[in-house]
């Protein structure tokens, strides 16, 4: 069997553990929650239109964004902000498969059972829900399959899913860590669809021994599923567990994998979040639901610092390092010994035959180019700096996912991007970066960052230490050309980075 996908199958009972997890939980309490509602719409008729609209508005909104919207309201990551936002997006078909079925049950019938001196609630309980039983479990079934769907979306707000397996594999060009998420969560979604099917026609035909065959499978499925995770916790609870995060291009993956092993090795239980945002990961740390992570000065420097002047050596990593501990409490370990900046960069062609050099020979040509980045740079402070200190008019900003934006220049549908130093493809295409002679952003020097509960776990720190000052640009350019261009996997490329590192000291 090929090695990447015995790889990918080997994380399968994790996630696929936590999908399950997540799914069950937000279809429970869905149901808990719309049904009574649904009830009380039938009985109550000034509150139908409020309610069906309030669900069909919910149903609008895309999911990644519920789920993002989640983070702030809330003010934490993981399981939570995902299993409400999930709830959310789960109550349209069930509101709307009740209501439609209770008012849908035959008058005459309902009448009958008053004149026979059955209360209201009688009226619902033995007469109407048994009826609109059918039509109501279809909306569950609907919400179930959309659930399983939208689970898979959870992995930026810090939700371990099938979606690690798909945002992981997009950010690495990893097609078959993308391939074995997506037909993970196609499949659950049939499983899961087929077996509420059967309950339906069970209850609709009145075949007792079809509902409880159902009853089973579903139950073997849950329990199937979730007892990974339940040996993980057990697990867990005899080590330490350390939470390492991760923000959404290959260097972070390498690395999150690079400390995961360290810390493996050393006896720590380790789980990954990785495919986050960087103020949501930075939220995360601080409120100790990450415990470490990479992170780069620039970033610390510009957008939660909010820092604007760029003051030249040390003095930035100083600066955050007192700031991060006195703010936030958390630890800045130090830096890795290498820089990650934004870099704007041009095909050689292009900036031989323009003689382009620094952003400042570019800044005439602006108003006929249009300009690629990730999906944050053009949100961030350090963007403004930027466009302000060299007057760039591109006549069109586009944000894409990273790993998409060195096509996009190849192929011409934009002229300049926003690239990443350290970036192995920035070479793989020919390409240029620019100099910033007006130094308008700051340094990207990548730290490792450890929350407040973390760093007071001597244990753990004196193991992160080792990776302080000995990772070189070179050497974190090579890691992630492995994955982006070699065709290395994330593990891989971290066990030669780990090797790399053990040979020079």
């Amino acid at each position: 069997m090929n090695e990447r996908l015995v790889e990918q199958l080997d994380l399968l009972p994790n996630y696929l553990s936590h999908h399950i997890a997540l799914t069950l939980a937000a279809l429970v309490i869905g149901i808990l929650i719309c049904l009574p509602l649904a009830a009380l719409v039938t009985r109550v008729k000034s509150l139908q239109w409020p309610v069906m609209t309030f669900a069909s508005v919910l149903q609008t909104i895309p999911g990644i964004a519920m789920l993002a919207l989640m983070v702030p309201l809330l003010g934490q990551i993981g399981a939570l902000p995902a299993l409400i936002a999930l709830v959310l997006y789960s109550m349209l078909p069930m509101i709307r498969n009740t209501v439609t079925g209770i008012l849908d049950v035959d008058a005459s019938l309902t009448e009958a059972a008053r004149g026979a001196g059955m209360t209201d609630m009688q009226v619902l309980r033995l007469v109407e829900l048994p009826l609109a039983a059918p039509v109501i479990i279809a909306g569950i079934r609907t919400s179930a399959v959309w659930i399983v769907g939208t689970a898979t979306l959870a992995t930026p707000v810090g939700a371990t899913s099938l979606g690690n397996y798909i945002f992981s594999g997009l950010q690495t060009q990893n097609y078959t860590s993308v391939i074995v998420g997506s037909i993970s969560a196609a499949a659950l979604a049939i499983v899961l669809d087929q077996f509420i099917h059967l309950i339906e026609i069970a209850v609709s035909k009145r075949k007792k021994a079809l509902a409880y065959g159902a009853g089973i499978g579903l139950l073997v499925l849950l329990t199937a599923g979730l007892f990974p995770l339940l040996q993980r916790a057990n697990s867990a609870s005899e080590n330490e567990r350390i939470v390492i995060g991760a923000k959404t291009f290959t260097e972070q993956y390498v690395l999150a994998e690079l400390m995961s092993e360290m810390l493996s090795d050393a006896g720590f239980e380790v789980e990954v979040r990785s495919g986050m945002g960087s103020t949501i990961l930075f939220e995360a740390l601080v409120n100790n639901e990450v415990d470490c992570y990479v992170d780069y000065s620039g970033t610390i420097w510009a957008n939660y610092m909010e820092r604007t002047q760029v003051p030249k050596g040390d003095t930035i990593l100083t600066e955050l390092t007192a700031w991060l501990k006195s703010q936030h409490n958390t630890l800045c370990l130090g830096a890795l010994g290498f820089e990650n900046t934004y870099a704007l960069a041009v095909p050689r062609e292009f900036a031989e035959s323009e003689s382009l050099k620094s952003v400042a020979d570019i800044s005439r040509l602006s108003k006929n180019m249009k300009m690629g980045s990730d999906y944050e740079f053009f949100g961030r402070p350090e963007w403004e700096s930027l466009r302000e200190a060299y007057d760039l008019q591109f006549t069109d900003l586009l944000s894409m996912d990273h790993s998409l934006m060195y096509a996009a220049i190849k192929e011409g549908a934009v002229e300049v991007i926003a690239a990443y130093s350290t970036d192995g493809s920035i070479a793989a295409f020919d390409l240029v970066t620019l100099a910033d002679p007006q130094q308008a952003l700051p340094p990207y020097d990548a730290t490792l960052l450890l929350s407040p509960k973390a760093a007071k776990n001597m244990r753990l720190v004196a193991t992160l230490r080792k990776l302080v000052g000995n990772i070189t640009a070179e050497e974190m350019r090579s890691a992630n050309k492995a994955v982006d261009l070699d065709g290395l996997s994330v593990s891989e490329s971290a066990r030669e980075l780990r090797k790399s590192l053990e040979d020079n000291n």
